[in-house]
């Protein structure tokens, strides 16, 4: 198993997120690793947590991310907090991500969780990447 390649993992789809034009409309350039000091914006997204699980076969080290992006929102609704669900869904599904390690070898959505929180919408995103080791 390896760890490794969380940081390049992480790395390429942020840089994936932060580069997409229907993404960018929604919400500007509210994505997050950790939250900033002071005020958020109305609608931001925030790169979760992970579990990652023992991939390696007998072509080499290798592991599967169960990785989280949570959509937050203030309005009353749901819905702008889908629409941005829907564009990181597009971004990131069938993408072609380099890696500054490793090799991505599939991303796939897993599932979402929709709740209201302290009058706050949150979508939670949750997808499974498989990578392996190239070195």
């Amino acid at each position: 198993m390896t760890y490794a390649i969380a940081a390049a993992l992480q790395s390429a789809i942020y840089r994936r997120l932060t580069a997409d034009p229907a993404l960018t409309a929604l919400i500007g350039t509210a994505i997050y690793d950790a939250l900033p000091a002071g005020p958020v914006p109305p609608l931001y997204l925030l790169l979760g947590g992970e579990e990652v699980r023992d991939a390696s076969d007998q072509t080499g080290q290798g592991a599967d991310h169960a990785l989280t992006i949570t959509l937050h929102s203030q309005d009353s609704g749901f819905a702008a907090a889908k629409q941005a669900a829907a564009a990181v869904c597009d971004a990131l599904l069938d993408a072609a991500l380099p890696l500054t390690r490793g090799t991505l070898v599939g991303l796939h959505f897993s599932k979402a969780r929709a709740a209201r929180k302290d009058g706050a919408r949150r979508i939670t995103l949750t997808f499974r990447a498989r990578v392996a080791d190239d070195t």
